[in-house]
C-alpha cells in the first residue's frame, strides 16, 4: 500500500516530530528556569526558596481526606488493585526481553527510559498525592515500556500490517509489508529484522 506520496508524507512527519522533541527540550529547558529547578545526576532539585514555598502551599493530610468524594474512596481499592497485574507485568515482560531478546539478537528496552518516577518530589504534593503520582507514573510508564518491547517483538516475527486500520498503531506499523502482499513479506521479512538489530548500533530506544 505504500506509494511516493505516502513516502514522502512519512519523510515530512519524521522530520517534524524531531523539531517538535527539539522544541520540547527547549520548552522544558526554559521552565526549569521559570520554576527555578535543575536535574543533578537524574535527581530534581529546587532552589531553597522555592522548597519553603511548595511545603506553605500542600494540602494538610487531613484536610484533602475530609474533602475526598466517598465514590474516590470506594474505588480506590479497585484502582490500586491493578497493582497486582502490573507487577506482574513488568517482571513477566522483563524476565521475556532478557531471554528471548538476547536468543534473537533484538536490543533489549532500557526501562529505565520509559519507568520515570519523579513527581513524589515535589513538596506541594502531600503522601495521598505523592502515591498517586508515583502509581500513574508507574503504570503509564509500564504500558510504553511493555508497548516497545511488544512492537520490537512483532517487527521481528509478523511485521504485517493489518487489513484495517487500527487507533494510534505503534510507529515500525509504518515501515511493515502490506497485508495480502506475501511477496513483499518473503523478501523484506530479514531487512526489518536487521532493522532492530541495528537499533543496538544506534544506541537509541527510539527506533
Amino acid at each position: 500500500m505504500s506509494t511516493p506520496k505516502m513516502d514522502e508524507i512519512l519523510d515530512r512527519l519524521h522530520t517534524l516530530q524531531e523539531d517538535l522533541e527539539t522544541t520540547i527540550d527547549q520548552l522544558l529547558e526554559e521552565k526549569r528556569r521559570q520554576f527555578r529547578y535543575e536535574l543533578r545526576r537524574g535527581r530534581v532539585q529546587f532552589e531553597e526558596e522555592v522548597k519553603a514555598l511548595h511545603r506553605r502551599q500542600r494540602t494538610a493530610l487531613w484536610a484533602y481526606l475530609r474533602s475526598a468524594q466517598l465514590a474516590s474512596l470506594l474505588t480506590a481499592p479497585v484502582i490500586y488493585g491493578l497493582m497486582v497485574p502490573l507487577v506482574t507485568l513488568d517482571i513477566a515482560v522483563t524476565v521475556y526481553q532478557h531471554i528471548c531478546f538476547r536468543v534473537y539478537g533484538i536490543p533489549l528496552v532500557d526501562r529505565g527510559d520509559y519507568l520515570v518516577i519523579d513527581r513524589h518530589h515535589l513538596l506541594y504534593l502531600n503522601i495521598i498525592e505523592k502515591l498517586n503520582c508515583v502509581y500513574c507514573g508507574y503504570a503509564n510508564g509500564l504500558i510504553a515500556y511493555t508497548r516497545e518491547i511488544a512492537s520490537r517483538t512483532e517487527q521481528f516475527w509478523c511485521p504485517i500490517k493489518h487489513a484495517r486500520r487500527t487507533p494510534d498503531p505503534h510507529r515500525r506499523v509504518e515501515r511493515f509489508v502490506d497485508y495480502g502482499d506475501a511477496q513483499a513479506y518473503k523478501a523484506q521479512i530479514e531487512s526489518l529484522r536487521r532493522q532492530i538489530a541495528r537499533l543496538r548500533d544506534e544506541g537509541s530506544h527510539r527506533g
